[in-house]
């Protein structure tokens, strides 16, 4: 590639054909990248894909990093991963034309970045909690993890009703590596997921028999906490055990309120609520939280 064809890739054209510089950022946007320690970091993957390139382009918010593979597909293809910014376009497209694309979907683009950067900083913070004094929220209340004091895994309080500061006694060796304590911390959750939802569902179904449900079963979904199918068939994502019990319930209601209308239209909300009244404050819990960066740490709990 020739030294011009890579300059032109940090340049915008005037009318005149001559290089000048990119539009400044509105007012908010400035404020927007203050607030967030400035301009969003899009480096390079560890590796590209066969025949891929690495670019990038100046767009009116910042300098955006991306992928660039060329392809049979009609259109330009935006996708953001762990990676970054991956663009698909086809072999006739031109450079030009792929730089419009990003620019014009920058916000976008620059709002997903940042979501995936701040869910790998949570899942590293979550994995310092899996060590013996470590602590993950269970029921609403963070309980502390304990090594070495026992053979089985065992929960010292009431495992229906936990207190802060309660242990759960993971029958590991106090130096046991971090995975192996999260495994079995997951075990040990998982079943008392299963055990609790099965107890709410129960209550739900009980009081309000017209909503029977075939079956349910625990999900381990990364971006979902609950489903509803046509067939009456129930999931629920096992990471909501680490909720307080009117979130579980406000899920539980959800999907129950799916029975009766497969959308979520307003009179699926009016279900809701007659189910779960109040179920707006915990609906907003969830808005906030992303199920695959679980265990929350106490500053975000």
């Amino acid at each position: 590639m020739a030294p011009n064809e890579q300059l032109a890739l940090f340049e915008y054209a005037s009318p005149s054909g001559k290089p000048e510089k990119p539009p400044a950022p509105s007012p908010a946007l400035r404020t927007e990248n203050a607030h967030n320690n400035g301009p969003i970091p899009t480096p390079p993957p560890p590796s590209l894909p066969d025949g891929a390139q690495w670019r990038e382009t100046v767009t009116s918010l910042q300098t955006i990093g991306f992928v660039l593979l060329r392809s049979r597909r009609k259109s330009i293809g935006l996708q953001v991963n762990e990676d970054g910014l991956r663009v698909t376009a086809p072999r006739w497209v031109s450079l030009k034309q792929i730089n419009a694309a990003i620019d014009d979907k920058a916000t976008w683009i620059l709002a997903k970045i940042r979501h995936h950067q701040e869910r790998r900083k949570k899942l590293a913070l979550a994995d310092t909690q899996w060590h013996d004094g470590g602590r993950i929220p269970y029921l609403g209340n963070l309980i502390i993890l304990r090594l070495g004091l026992e053979t089985q895994t065992r929960f010292h309080g009431d495992t229906q009703a936990p207190k802060p500061d309660d242990a759960l006694l993971i029958g590991l060796p106090a130096n046991a590596d971090h995975r192996r304590v999260r495994d079995s911390t997951h075990m040990w959750l998982q079943a008392r997921a299963k055990e609790w939802f099965d107890l709410r569902i129960r209550y739900f179904t009980h009081h309000h028999p017209d909503l029977s449900i075939n079956r349910w079963r625990l999900s381990n979904a990364t971006t979902r906490w609950g489903s509803c199918n046509s067939d009456r068939n129930i999931m629920l994502n096992w990471r909501l055990i680490h909720f307080e019990p009117d979130v579980i319930d406000y899920v539980i209601a959800h999907e129950l309120a799916h029975l009766r209308h497969m959308d979520h239209s307003p009179s699926f909300w009016r279900e809701v609520g007659r189910l779960c009244p109040g179920f707006e404050r915990a609906r907003d819990i969830l808005r906030g939280q992303d199920p695959a960066s679980l265990p929350l740490l106490q500053g975000d709990f």
